[in-house]
């Protein structure tokens, strides 16, 4: 079996991206042409996850992708139909406001907006809008609260160890849970 050197250099290409995308995440979104603001957080970042047309993405300030998430700027459901409209294509931009939380496996498709102060919930399919102050879950994704409504929750059940370093938290953590650890054994 012997390989090409278009198949070498496909190689090549791949690890260089899938390297880069870990090495450093905002570089490699940002080549791509996706458009980030400030402080953007992506927890398993991977090449392919901005789908073909990644300089149709832009992401606002203060957001965190976390894995497994996918944005998809095209309807590739048109290849089914080119036999009846050979020059059917639909794609369209995404749009992610600011302050936002995407949770793991979600996926975001063409067209969408999802305005400012949101979380969409993990394992969403955001096929349409989501307005700002929402918290989104589902499939499809739907507004499920606010994310004032949200934000009580959260403050009625916080361990408040968000403000510490990650050593820290995890010592915080261990001793409070420490009875279920100990009984684990």
């Amino acid at each position: 079996m012997s390989i090409s050197l278009m198949q070498v250099r496909g190689i090549l290409r791949q690890l260089f991206r899938t390297v880069h995308s870990k090495v450093s995440p905002l570089g490699y979104a940002s080549s791509l042409g996706v458009k980030l603001g400030e402080d953007v957080h992506f927890y398993g970042m991977r090449p392919g996850m901005f789908s073909t047309e990644p300089w149709l993405i832009r992401i606002g300030s203060h957001v965190h992708i976390t894995s497994g998430c996918q944005f998809v700027t095209h309807d590739g459901g048109t290849l089914a139909l080119r036999h009846l409209t050979p020059d059917l294509e639909v794609t369209a931009p995404i749009i992610v406001g600011n302050r936002v939380y995407i949770g793991m496996n979600s996926m975001i498709l063409p067209g969408v907006t999802i305005g400012d102060d949101v979380v969409i919930g993990a394992g969403s399919m955001v096929t349409k809008d989501i307005p700002a102050g929402s918290v989104a879950a589902g499939v499809p994704a739907r507004v499920i609260k606010s994310i004032d409504q949200y934000h009580g929750e959260l403050r009625a059940k916080s361990l408040h160890f968000g403000h510490m370093s990650a050593l820290e938290k995890e010592k915080a953590l261990k001793q409070h849970f420490r009875s279920f650890i100990e009984g684990a054994k």
